[in-house]
């Protein structure tokens, strides 16, 4: 028997039967007793062979054999047979969503955006100042006509097929400048929208000059191969518009007035594009209770500063693109690449980067390796470079902020302010912020120059861009002069009103929430390309660097804000502290008539002099 270790506790009688009942010590017994006996044949006493045991119970069965599973699947050969590209237009077509058309009421606010930014793209690139007409009629239950039509440099017909019927082809996506599109995907994509919901093809008039035909042309998109299928194209002798193009889709869609209708995009395009002169239909003109055709307006005649395209900063460029930038280039030394490739990258700059890359300047960039790209990219990042230029940026500027939100909404203080440019991942932009503040259904206070307090007479604030005192305040956002609607709550903008104190600036704010108060608040971000955070095109993505200037804009024009409502408090309790002075006044008059036994006129000359007294006295 083996000694037990210590700590352990010995085997007992009962354990030791245990263990000579196991198979274990049976098998090992029975190789004992085969190990021992005579070669003769196997005793009587020994235990029987493997073979001639009892059979032991067998394992349930699969439902189906290998052979059988391996029939039901498919090989490799038949799943490389169904695989096959899918083209972009297939894509979209059955994730709508991703571009804005997942829901009826949505898709016609998406389709007039996408039409509207064209036209405002192709006027201001060709130098003439936008007149854009949208008309939207009902054809049928949920089904809509859409019809925008503008005043720019018209589509050379080679080119009318593959701007309305060929997503993902535009001239604005290797730009790098200011424009409101990007990916050339929007009225091709509203196009096959109506395609999908209606079957109808899309109606294309346009003309380049007086001097010119216009053409007509009746498409829709191949989805298979992404491309235009033309239904019909004519020329048309005679057209009232000089030149301008204009586009008709029918659609399912539904239209509903509200803050994220086609009603409200018009008007905030209004507010940030004081340039244009805009005429609006709405599916209830002509109707019994309709309204009338709605114009809004031009506040200037003056185009916007044209934005210069430029070259790709070196800090924005990854590395991948780096590597791929260098195989395409047709420069034959890297310092030259460096200097025609990339923006704000002189001499100097080049030896600083070859230098810290242990590369040569004079080095081939096709032939360079990815190690040595790797370096390249790395050290460009921690050098200095001046930051890109921001001539291809066209901000609106305060003045026209200002004319813009004054001439859509009236209220009783204005303010705007434009930030400095900044760069975020190698591109430039700038933010611009304004403030319109009033009182609906009310009338504010002020100080005249003879230093009287008075109420204002006619103040009406536009509702659905100011709400009432007890009520959120209303954020108008912008990107590239474009207004966004939705996902509010998934934007940068949103995210910088939130962060903002604006108790500080005489409004209450709930915590985590927007300000209260009858107020509007602008925010545009220019820039050579927006981050948005889907194609849709809808929202900011938080990058802290836009953050923080939204922040410091919201925060300047708080400051002016501050400034107006603690002088509205001001001028609030001098006027009650007036108010109950002047009921005195006349019995002061009176006692003084009778002291000073003063005639009539007398008397009123002395209340109007005390009158007078009292106003100049009390400085606000």
């Amino acid at each position: 028997m083996q000694p037990t270790k210590p700590g352990a506790t010995a085997p007992t009688l009962f354990d030791q039967e245990e263990d000579e009942k196991s198979p274990e010590m049976k098998a090992k017994r029975g190789r004992k007793a085969a190990g021992s006996a005579p070669s003769a044949g196997p005793s009587k006493d020994a235990p029987p062979a493997a073979d001639e045991r009892a059979p032991a119970p067998k394992a349930r069965e699969p439902e189906a054999t290998a052979g059988e599973d391996r029939a039901r699947r498919a090989t490799a050969q038949e799943m490389a047979q169904k695989q096959r590209e899918i083209s972009v237009s297939e894509f979209f077509t059955k994730n709508r969503h991703l571009l804005g058309f997942d829901s009826p009421l949505k898709a016609l606010l998406t389709a007039v955006k996408e039409a509207v930014d064209n036209s405002l793209d192709a006027c201001e690139e060709a130098g003439i100042v936008p007149e854009i007409t949208v008309e939207l009629t009902k054809t049928g239950e949920d089904r809509y006509r859409m019809a925008v039509e503008d005043n720019g440099p018209g589509i050379v017909p080679e080119q009318i097929g593959k701007v309305f019927g060929k997503l993902l082809y535009g001239s604005k996506f290797h730009k790098l400048s200011q424009t409101r599109g990007q990916q050339g995907i929007g009225i091709s994509a509203a196009g096959m929208y109506g395609q999908l919901t209606t079957g109808l093809p899309v109606r294309i008039v346009s003309r380049t000059g007086k001097k010119q035909p216009a053409h007509e042309y009746q498409l829709s998109i191949d989805t298979l191969r992404n491309k235009p299928d033309i239904h019909e194209s004519k020329t048309m002798d005679e057209w009232h518009q000089e030149h301008g193009t204009r586009v008709e889709i029918e659609m399912e869609a539904r239209y509903q007035r509200g803050d994220k209708s086609v009603d409200m995009y018009l008007k905030e395009t209004a507010i940030a594009n004081p340039h244009l002169t805009l005429h609006y239909k709405d599916p209830t003109v002509g109707t019994e209770g309709g309204a009338q055709v709605v114009t809004y307006e031009r506040a200037t005649k003056h185009l916007p500063p044209e934005a210069v395209e430029i070259k790709p900063h070196p800090h924005g460029v990854e590395l991948g693109r780096l590597i791929g930038m260098l195989k395409e280039t047709e420069s034959r030394t890297l310092s030259s690449f460096l200097q025609e490739e990339f923006v704000r990258v002189g001499p100097k700059v080049v030896d600083d980067i070859c230098t810290r890359a242990k590369v040569s300047t004079k080095a081939r960039p096709t032939q360079i390796a990815r190690e040595e790209a790797s370096a390249l990219h790395t050290a460009i990042q921690s050098a200095k470079i001046m930051a890109p230029p921001t001539n291809c940026l066209s901000p609106i500027g305060e003045e026209l902020i200002l004319a813009g939100l004054k001439k859509e909404i009236e209220a009783d203080f204005y303010c705007a302010t434009t930030r400095p440019a900044a760069v975020y991942r190698g591109n430039p932009f700038q933010i611009e912020a304004g403030i319109a503040f009033g009182k609906p259904g009310g009338v504010g206070l002020e100080l005249t120059e003879e230093g009287r307090i008075q109420k204002r007479k006619n103040v009406v604030v536009t509702e659905d861009l100011v709400g009432a005192a007890d009520e959120p305040v209303r954020v108008l956002r912008f990107a590239n002069r474009v207004p966004l609607l939705y996902q509010q709550g998934g934007c940068a903008v949103t995210r910088a009103v939130l962060e903002t104190n604006w108790k500080n600036y005489g409004l209450a704010q709930p915590k985590g929430g927007l300000p209260i108060g009858a107020c509007a608040i602008f925010v545009h971000i220019a820039s050579v390309w927006v981050p948005f955070t889907s194609e849709s095109k809808e929202a900011i993505a938080n990058y802290e660097e836009i953050v923080v200037e939204i922040q410091l804009a919201l925060r300047e024009c708080g400051r002016r804000l501050g400034q107006y409502v603690r002088k509205g408090k001001r001028l609030q309790s001098e006027f009650n502290k007036r108010s109950y002075i002047e009921k005195y006044i006349p019995h002061i008059g009176i006692a003084l008539q009778e002291i000073l036994d003063l005639s009539d006129p007398e008397r009123d000359q002395t209340v109007k002099t005390l009158d007078d007294v009292l106003q100049k006295s009390r400085k606000v």
